[in-house]
């Protein structure tokens, strides 16, 4: 949301990184598509995309897998590897996603999402 929904701005993720780093959350992980180091297309942008490369050399972000088969881009579920490792870490997920369709995947997961989902908002760079 960084971005106005206009550009992916990962600006946007290393604020939200550093915003819990400064309050002493060490372990942070950022699950981002690996296709969002792909050179962008004019109707995809990305800004400041080597922020990306830079939170993968501090084992911040970790790029969800990709491939392309035909021709078309086939991406995973990376909402269950959020979901997944935040519950199994006793985590927080922060997400404006409601995960709806995991809740009702798995009943532990339920539960963990009511309670360990924290939504946000910019305001310009907080």
């Amino acid at each position: 949301s960084h971005g106005n929904k206009e550009v992916f701005s990962c600006r946007g993720i290393l604020l939200a990184v550093q915003w819990f780093w400064d309050r002493g959350h060490k372990d942070i992980t950022v699950f981002v598509p690996s296709w969002r180091k792909e050179q962008p297309r004019p109707d995809v942008l990305i800004t400041d995309q080597h922020i990306l490369r830079e939170l993968e050399k501090k084992k911040i972000l970790v790029f969800t897998p990709s491939r392309r088969v035909g021709g078309k881009r086939v991406v995973c579920y990376d909402d269950r590897f959020i979901v997944k490792l935040a519950h199994e870490s006793d985590g927080v997920v922060v997400s404006n996603d409601t995960y709806r369709d995991l809740q009702n995947e798995r009943p532990e997961w339920k539960k963990f999402i009511e309670e360990r989902l924290l939504m946000y908002s910019f305001v310009n760079d907080k």
